[in-house]
């Protein structure tokens, strides 16, 4: 059963609001990426693109063991994370999100 790899990229308006984020996804207990490893998640990291010029992007990415797991988390954890990180850094702070399904090839 191919693993899943899910990847929420923020486009922050600065580095304030990059530490910010960062904080948000790390630290407290559980952090953002320990509630999504609670949700499923096998597997939980942030990363900043290196690189790029112009606004911060900080990418979260998660590994769920399968395209169930993903899916479980998606029906029943995502929404009151997303609606969390959406109050705190939405569009209205000047956020942008990308995110990203990946499914293993082999």
């Amino acid at each position: 059963m191919p693993r899943v790899v899910y990847s929420v990229c923020a486009i922050l308006p600065g580095e304030e609001l990059a530490r910010e984020y960062v904080a948000w996804l790390t630290e407290g207990h559980p952090s953002h990426i320990g509630r999504v490893l609670e949700g499923g998640a096998t597997e939980g990291s942030a990363w900043r693109e290196v690189g790029t010029s112009g606004r911060p992007r900080i990418m979260a990415r998660y590994v769920f063991p399968s395209r169930e797991a993903f899916d479980r988390y998606v029906r029943d954890v995502a929404p009151a994370l997303r609606a969390e990180g959406l109050a705190k850094f939405g569009p209205q702070m000047g956020v942008a999100m990308e995110r990203s399904v990946s499914e293993g090839a082999g």
